[in-house]
């Protein structure tokens, strides 16, 4: 499983673990019942403390993303395809509301925000 950490984000290494992986199963590519790898050999392949990708896995576990079985591993949970999408909705929800505040803030109206918002999808579905 291919992760990228990055030492200049603000996000907390363990938040970036789990949100690529949360993505990972959101987008399909990691389907329920498939096996993560081991919290050591993650550790080993993305250079951090054993602890911190503990800590990734627990936060998977607490959401419901992934579930551990003793003395076999970490697994992807079976989830409800209309949850999933529910949960997306909200993330982009969420990610709208900041930018309308944000171009609030910088005076700028509801049309050039549209406007805004038009442009940069036809450019990310080229």
């Amino acid at each position: 499983m291919e992760l990228f950490i990055s030492n200049a984000s603000d996000c907390p290494i363990y938040e970036q673990i789990a949100q690529q992986i949360k993505t990972k199963i959101i987008s399909g590519e990691l389907a329920g019942g498939d096996a993560l790898p081991s919290i050591r050999l993650l550790a080993k392949e993305l250079k951090i403390s054993v602890i911190t990708t503990k800590r990734a896995y627990e936060e998977l576990e607490q959401d419901g993303f992934i579930y551990t079985v003793a003395g076999k591993g970490c697994f992807v949970a079976q989830r409800n395809m209309e949850l999933i999408r529910e949960e997306q909705l909200k993330r982009v929800e969420d990610t709208l509301s900041e930018a309308v505040k944000a171009a609030g803030a910088c005076g700028i109206s509801r049309d050039e925000l549209i406007e805004m918002l038009r442009l940069l999808c036809e450019e990310e579905l080229r």
